[in-house]
């Protein structure tokens, strides 16, 4: 497959390029602000928020949208330029070159439910930040079915593994006794390993399941507190305290305390049936780290 992947200096793009070159696809990937340390990828340097970049004249198998501002930017109208108005010049740049185009969103998305999240569940955003990422879905969506080309989204749970927010912001902050927990931590959050995120990409992309939506974390729900204190166990340091949500919030901003202690649990049924997940749990995803 020839492929495009916006994003790919990123956490989960650097991962899913490696993989699709691992593999013996021909890579292009989209670098902004990060450098490129990825193997026999072809480059493409590109601010999408102008509209003066230039994509290659290849016809794509599938182009992976992945680039995105997060909710530690907290500045609403870089956001904007970045999550919205990037996707836009994204498109007309590309609209010729695909007929595949495959979206990485968000739980965030169905906002704060009593219900077991499902792909039919009813979408509410909540916060500034994911309402943006969500308009930036919509136009896709619709400029997709207008100029006939296929479009499928990934709702992911929070993706973590070695080298991410799990990393920098649990295990290094436990091991110095910094860490706290927003609030008492008994929200329910739903995870996935950043190797199931990418093996649910590409399982997409190679079946070309085109005109699908997909809940995407593992089978276990658990607090963020459980998640954190096994993390600590694992390592050897003391449990965390909490940190009252208004020091939080001027900490991290609230939209990222809002998504972070909103909770929720979701069924993972569609995409079980089309994937196999390596770490069906929290436990084996962060034995599978700390092990290494």
């Amino acid at each position: 497959m020839k492929v495009l992947v916006t994003g790919a200096g990123g956490f989960i793009g650097s991962r899913l390029s490696k993989r699709l070159i691992s593999e013996g696809h021909d890579v292009y990937g989209v670098f902004h602000e990060s450098s490129c340390q990825i193997d026999r990828i072809q480059v493409i340097n590109a601010d999408l928020t102008k509209d003066d970049f230039i994509i290659p004249d290849v016809k794509f198998d599938i182009v992976f949208h992945l680039a995105a501002a997060t909710p530690l930017v907290k500045d609403k109208k870089k956001q904007k330029r970045i999550n919205y108005e990037g996707t836009v010049n994204l498109f007309e740049k590309i609209k010729s070159k695909t007929d595949f185009i495959i979206y990485a969103s968000g739980l965030g998305v169905f906002g704060s439910t009593n219900e077991i999240v499902n792909e039919q569940t009813q979408i509410q955003p909540d916060t500034d930040f994911v309402k943006i990422r969500l308009d930036a879905q919509k136009f896709l969506e619709n400029s997709c079915k207008k100029n006939n080309i296929g479009f499928s989204v990934c709702y992911f749970g929070d993706v973590y593994g070695d080298g991410s927010w799990f990393t920098e912001m649990i295990v290094k902050k436990l091991r110095s006794g910094m860490m706290k927990v927003p609030g008492n931590g008994d929200y329910n959050k739903c995870f996935i390993h950043v190797e199931d995120a990418v093996g649910i990409l590409v399982t997409i992309a190679k079946n070309n399941l085109k005109n699908q939506s997909y809940v995407c974390a593992d089978s276990t729900s658990v607090t963020f507190k459980d998640f954190v204190d096994y993390t600590a166990d694992k390592i050897g340091t003391k449990h965390p305290g909490g940190v009252p949500m208004f020091l939080a919030k001027g900490v991290l901003g609230g939209d990222l305390i809002k998504l972070l202690t909103t909770p929720m649990k979701i069924s993972n049924q569609k995409v079980s049936e089309i994937y196999s997940f390596v770490y069906p749990s929290y436990k084996e995803g962060i034995n599978s780290i700390l092990d290494s």
